[in-house]
């Protein structure tokens, strides 16, 4: 099992969305929020050389947020596996089989964060603390 913690306040992908033109094509982008949320995230997994998990993984999420407003869990939990993947913690978002026990934990003001725990599906189960 590996335990991780990204500090900040999380941000989903598909919230406040920009649409910008490239190569003359409109193409939706997430918002600038988000993508200085995910480099910073990306930059602390990578810092911390671990184990990268492929085949069938179980993850599970704990979400404290700065104040009361609440986003879409399964947006936050959609934008968590795609800065795993993109910070080689996990081969692919696609093996996450289980999201047991994930969810919007509560507010601390001082220090909003993701609180992230992996292991492979085939672990125990009692390895996840309640």
């Amino acid at each position: 099992m590996r335990k991780l913690i990204i500090p900040g306040q999380p941000f989903t992908k598909k919230n406040s969305t920009v649409v910008r033109c490239l190569n003359g094509k409109p193409m939706v982008l997430p918002s600038k929020a988000y993508r200085a949320y995910e480099k910073h995230a990306i930059r602390l997994l990578k810092a911390e050389a671990g184990q990268t998990f492929s085949g069938p993984i179980a993850v599970r999420v704990l979400y404290w947020l700065k104040d009361n407003r609440r986003p879409d869990l399964t947006n936050l939990l959609q934008a968590t596996a795609d800065i795993l993947e993109k910070s080689g913690v996990i081969a692919n978002d696609r093996n996450i089989v289980s999201w047991d026990g994930s969810r919007i934990a509560g507010v601390s003001r001082i220090m909003p964060r993701a609180e992230i725990e992996i292991r492979q599906a085939d672990e125990p189960q009692d390895d996840f603390p309640k």
